[in-house]
């Protein structure tokens, strides 16, 4: 439960930290690096959907539709990046579900048209998710048994 709430917090505080590319579109929250998480141990799971949860309540202009659908992509983002193998596809799920479900939330209350928003969302979470989550990955894969139990 504690591995839990350090990465809900450390989730939380990057996108407060940088809050003008957390929200809207086009958006890279660099939070969503932390998607590569359940690579390594389940309890990143509920941490990260706290994360987002609480990211999204404190900030988001976007109201319940992304509170609760934007909070319900990144949880089944990290339940699919739990069993993904080989390394490279770990942060896909983060990407492809985030750019359908937030494109929606996003032509919904902005008239954003929802493929080309789906685009903005997909390259705002490639960034995130592949150009900083998976040199992540690989610099946690060189230390996980120190920082990880085993799960």
């Amino acid at each position: 439960m504690a591995e839990a709430g350090i990465i809900a917090a450390l989730y939380f505080a990057l996108t407060m930290a940088s809050i003008p590319i957390s929200y809207m579109t086009p958006q890279v929250r660099l939070s969503e690096a932390l998607c590569v998480l359940p690579f390594f141990t389940p309890s990143a799971i509920p941490g990260l959907f706290l994360g987002c949860l609480l990211s999204n309540l404190a900030g988001s202009p976007l109201g319940p539709y992304d509170i609760i659908f934007g909070s319900l992509a990144t949880l089944a983002a990290a339940f699919a990046a739990r069993y993904i193998r080989p390394k490279w596809l770990v942060p896909l799920p983060a990407v492809v579900i985030n750019a359908f479900v937030v494109a929606a939330v996003l032509q919904y209350y902005l008239g954003i048209l929802y493929w080309e928003s789906v685009m903005w969302v997909a390259a705002g979470q490639a960034i995130a998710c592949y150009a900083l989550g998976l040199p992540l990955l690989l610099a946690l894969e060189r230390h996980k048994d120190r920082l990880f139990k085993r799960s």
